[in-house]
């Protein structure tokens, strides 16, 4: 068993609240900072204790983990007014699970490394929220092999899989090429379910019927059945950050000459539904676009 650790969780959002509790779980110090404090209370129940600042997070642990919605929140959170940076000290780790751009993790590696002497290891992750509930996310991970294999015994506790794909900026590299795959698949999985309705055939029945076979996915059996009752509360995530994320890989794509045309597709179709302000609902809304009937 893992020896209890100090660390520090930044972002109890609906991945970082089931990590934290998993960690806590796990007999783990946890200290906690959230932009928003009312979303503190369910891992404060639990024996979390709150942060007043992400300085003072860092400075009371060993291990920063952070986990927010996008490039500009984890710019803030390290290198804002009373950051992480300003609470660092050589030898401790950052570990960000949010998912950014592949250049924002060199920078801010090479940032805090300067500042601070800390280390960072970009760690995105996939599994959505069941994965973080069950401890079973896919973790990708970039930076230096010592620091990667120093959070590893942690990151245990929230991953079946944590693979080391190269320095700064490969996990994030790794996890636009997942979001290519299931940010594409997901628009096709909800035409299926309106092909299927209006085929006259139960939509709610496909991921049994499909179960095993090759167009068998996990995206599937969590989804379609949404999709099909047209009900995606409570949320998996959000339309707009899958957005978020296939924009960077498409700027990731522009930037390295390779043509996305499938990807480019895919997320007009989370453009659409921003566009109908409900990008802040789960993916499943995507069979919205297609009509019913």
């Amino acid at each position: 068993m893992t020896a209890p650790a100090a660390l520090g969780f930044i972002g109890v959002g609906l991945m970082g609240r089931p990590m934290i509790l998993r960690l806590l779980d796990a007999g783990h110090r946890v200290t906690v900072w959230n932009r928003s404090r009312d979303k503190l209370a369910p891992v404060l129940a639990r024996g979390a204790v709150a942060a007043e600042t992400p300085a003072a997070l860092a400075r009371a642990a060993d291990v920063v983990m952070v986990c927010v919605t996008d490039q500009r929140s984890v710019h803030d959170v390290l290198f804002g007014a009373d950051g992480v940076a300003a609470g660092g000290a050589p030898g401790k780790v950052v570990v960000d699970f949010s998912s950014i751009a592949p250049a924002a993790a060199r920078e801010y590696a090479a940032r805090l490394e300067a500042e601070c002497a800390m280390g960072l290891v970009d760690a995105p992750v996939s599994g959505g929220v069941p994965g973080a509930e069950k401890g079973t996310l896919a973790i990708m991970a970039g930076g230096k092999a010592e620091h990667v294999e120093r959070v590893r015994p942690l990151v245990a506790h929230l991953a079946q899989r944590f693979t080391r794909m190269g320095d700064s900026g490969a996990g994030q590299a790794t996890k636009l090429c997942n979001q290519v795959i299931v940010g594409s698949l997901l628009p096709v999985l909800a035409e299926a379910v309106r092909l299927a309705e209006a085929a006259g055939v139960d939509a709610a029945m496909l991921p049994e019927a499909l179960r095993g076979g090759w167009a068998d996915s996990i995206p599937l059996q969590v989804f379609v059945p949404r999709m099909a009752a047209r009900a995606w509360d409570p949320p998996l995530g959000a339309a707009d950050t899958m957005l978020k994320d296939l924009d960077n890989a498409l700027a990731l794509a522009r930037e390295l000459g390779v043509t996305l045309p499938m990807l480019r597709d895919a997320a007009e179709r989370y453009r659409a539904l921003s566009a109908r302000a409900m990008g802040g609902q789960d993916p499943s809304a995507l069979v919205e676009l297609l009509g019913r009937g």
